[in-house]
């Protein structure tokens, strides 16, 4: 996910001239709410991991010329554009990998063969033949006017929202997935733009990476793939600074329209307990599954049966009777803010620790 992140920034930032110049950064990350965050807190009774999930982590990100590193509590990982290697550093375990980018796109080549063969094996379009399942992308960025400072900088709000509507035509049903990201961006942060060409620089890497893994032919079975990627590049070109607050949320909605931003409708304390499923919810999530067979990657893993348009939400009623159908879930809610901005870098962060042992990288069967 890291790097599809890194390599959609790429995408967006212009070229620009390599400074070759140092610089470091830090990043507070947090997941703040959502139904899978109540499920995690649900589940700390029994496990260290799902107790920490609500837990700030704070990672130091240095740039040095065509290297990267991200230092975490447990983690490091280095990117070195010129050897062409990502390096994770285990710190708990003592142990590192290292990845080759030649790997990585392996890696990605053998996920589509097993998607392709999962997709025939269930029935799905084969690989000479359209997909039934047509794809609709919405992509909206937002520039709300609204103004604050966020850690000593004037910023600017811009909302993003993204969904992804899939629809399979022989059986009617339907998956949605939505993601909505509010961003407080900063005019001009001295030194950024080294993070800005790096990235730049690794999506041109990744770029070649990705296109000779996700054939032309693979995109056009999904008729709407291809207009859905170029709209998205138009309206992201709408955002303007560096984003040093982001609040981005992931769920599914029912009528088609955004999750809502965080500035517009804050959710529930993140100490809630989410609601159980009911049996008739249990049994009709089981009947719409079929669909995550005939998306790419799984995404339809969040389908739900094809239905009449629900009437006009009514915020009140819901909020007084608790009766009424909700048209959005939040699955996830985390809080992204960098600060500490610098000019100098620390050496040992692009450096693998004395006695740490390479293991071989971990490949899905």
């Amino acid at each position: 996910m890291k790097i599809l992140a890194a390599v959609a920034l790429g995408v967006l930032v212009a070229p620009s001239a390599s400074l070759h110049a140092d610089f470091s950064y830090s990043e507070t990350t947090q997941v703040t709410g959502g139904s899978m965050l109540g499920m995690m807190k649900m589940a700390g009774a029994f496990s260290k991991q799902a107790r920490q999930i609500g837990e700030p982590v704070v990672s130091t990100i240095s740039i040095q010329g065509n290297r990267m590193s991200r230092v975490s509590p447990d983690r490091t990982e280095i990117i070195d554009l010129d050897a062409e290697t990502i390096t994770d550093i285990d710190t708990l375990k003592h142990q590192y990998t290292v990845t080759t980018f030649a790997q990585l796109k392996q890696q990605m080549e053998a996920a589509a063969e097993r998607a392709k063969a999962q997709q025939q094996k269930s029935g799905g379009a084969s690989s000479d033949q359209p997909s039934t399942t047509d794809i609709k992308f919405q992509v909206h960025v937002k520039n709300t006017g609204q103004s604050k400072d966020v850690s000593g900088l004037s910023t600017d709000e811009s909302i993003l929202t993204m969904n992804m509507d899939a629809t399979d035509k022989s059986s009617g049903q339907t998956g949605s997935m939505a993601i909505t990201n509010d961003m407080w961006l900063a005019k001009e942060i001295p030194g950024y733009d080294e993070v800005k060409e790096f990235y730049r620089k690794f999506a041109l890497k990744m770029g070649t990476v990705f296109s000779s893994a996700i054939s032309p032919a693979m995109l056009a079975q999904y008729r709407g793939a291809g207009q859905g990627m170029a709209d998205m590049a138009e309206e992201m070109s709408k955002l303007k600074g560096t984003p040093v607050l982001q609040v981005m949320r992931m769920g599914m909605t029912t009528d088609g329209k955004p999750l809502p931003a965080a500035s517009e409708a804050p959710l529930p304390p993140s100490d809630a307990s989410p609601p159980m499923p009911s049996a008739g919810e249990v049994a009709q999530q089981s009947a719409s599954s079929a669909i995550a067979s005939s998306l790419p990657f799984g995404l339809g893993g969040f389908g739900h049966k094809k239905k009449a348009d629900p009437p006009p939400a009514d915020a009140n009623a819901n909020a007084a009777t608790g009766s009424a159908q909700p048209t959005s879930s939040v699955l996830m809610e985390t809080n992204t803010q960098i600060t500490s901005f610098s000019r100098t870098v620390n050496e040992a962060n692009f450096v693998i620790p004395a006695g740490f042992k390479q293991v071989p990288v971990k490949t899905a069967n």
